[in-house]
């Protein structure tokens, strides 16, 4: 009778993730067909299209372009297309019911059904491309976000420093060259003492950041205290860490993984793994045999432990990953996900700060919100 319990709850856990899957797949092809339908209508109405198995098929295509363009390295194009897909299924879901309900009470009008649709389909996909622009412009013309904060803490030798944070390029393909142009050029107009960059550095693996030589460009961004940098939840998903930390090196930033150091015996630079570490080490373990007179930064890619690190005695923490959604109103998910999904909060002494990234994930949109790079001007308390 155990026995027979134990083998069937063995046999549901391995079933699960399968009918997980299951469920995300049927559901997602559910919203193909609803969008791929929406098109067709107009498209058949407006355009005369008659040739619904070509359509079929092509709607498959850029559907599944994503996946295709990771799994098979000679439709790697497709990965492109893919991610502005994205894009076209979020607002495809917030924009076609409005339509279907436009075009339903437009029946009371005097125009025709064929009108509706048209009139309607055209005014759709004006929003969608002025949707499209305005999430381009955003998400590649980053601006600096500035916060002035002070440590009531004696450093002897600063009487203030200022940092320049960049988290989540996600430098790839399409955040690429110019995009890595671009934040040096914001970098090296801020003038920084330090920079630090809080995770999601590439985007995955690193080797379209290898291709495109982007080193080539980053390497001329420098602070006079150095460049320093954590994991973030994309370096572990392109399971690359080693191949990364060599490009790393050789551009001079230093990655710290749980790792401590002091900075010209001012400050300590607190670097955590990202929290896809089940093995990372905890802020109180890093932190429990520091001197707490002097003052403590630290990274951590996800701001998912603001009060550990609030309790714990850490007087500054620089994180990234939430994007701010990227995409509204994915920001509204984001705020009930963390009690910081972007800009500052001050916890008692803690000074906590998320930014919403100087790149992007999957397409290059972003709307209500922005690329940026954080200005962090430290003043602190001087011994007389």
């Amino acid at each position: 009778m155990n026995a027979d319990i134990i083998i069937k709850g063995v046999v549901v856990l391995k079933l699960r993730p399968v009918l997980s899957i299951l469920a995300f797949f049927s559901l997602y092809n559910i919203f193909v067909y609803y969008l791929g339908w929406n098109v067709w209508i107009w498209a058949s109405t407006a355009l005369n299209w008659e040739h619904p198995i070509l359509y079929s098929l092509i709607v498959a295509i850029v559907a599944y372009s994503y996946i295709l363009g990771r799994l098979m390295k000679v439709l790697s194009f497709l990965s492109i297309l893919g991610s502005y897909w994205f894009a076209v299924v979020q607002y495809g879901l917030l924009l076609f019911p409005v339509a279907n309900l436009t075009v339903f009470l437009l029946k009371w009008s005097p125009l025709s059904e064929e009108a509706a649709i048209i009139w309607t389909g055209n005014v759709t996909l004006i929003i969608f491309m002025l949707l499209m622009a305005l999430g381009t412009f955003n998400a590649y013309s980053p601006v600096i976000r500035s916060y002035e904060i002070s440590i009531p803490k004696n450093v002897i030798n600063h009487k203030e420093l200022k940092i320049a944070v960049a988290s989540d390029m996600h430098f790839g393909k399409l955040s690429g060259r110019a995009h890595v142009s671009r934040l040096v050029k914001i970098v090296k107009s801020m003038n920084p003492d330090l920079i630090l960059l809080p995770g999601d550095i590439i985007d995955d693996d690193p080797k379209q950041f290898v291709r495109k030589q982007m080193g080539e460009i980053l390497k001329n961004m420098h602070a006079p205290m150095g460049m320093y940098g954590v994991l973030g939840n994309h370096e572990y998903y392109g399971r690359e860490i080693p191949a990364f930390l060599e490009e790393m090196n050789k551009l001079d930033i230093r990655i710290l993984m749980d790792e401590v150091i002091k900075v010209e015996d001012s400050f300590y630079l607190v670097g955590r793994k990202d929290k896809t570490d089940s093995r990372r080490r905890s802020i109180k373990e890093l932190v429990e045999n520091l001197d707490h007179n002097l003052p403590i930064i630290a990274m951590d890619h996800q701001p998912t432990q603001l009060k550990e690190a609030e309790e714990s005695g850490i007087d500054i923490i620089l994180s990234g990953h939430t994007h701010r959604g990227q995409m509204m109103p994915n920001h509204l998910i984001t705020k009930r996900m963390f009690e910081l999904d972007w800009g500052y909060l001050k916890k008692n002494s803690l000074h906590a700060i998320v930014s919403s990234g100087f790149g992007f994930w999957g397409p290059p949109i972003r709307i209500g919100s922005r690329s940026e790079v954080v200005e962090l001007k430290v003043s602190f308390l001087q011994e007389d």
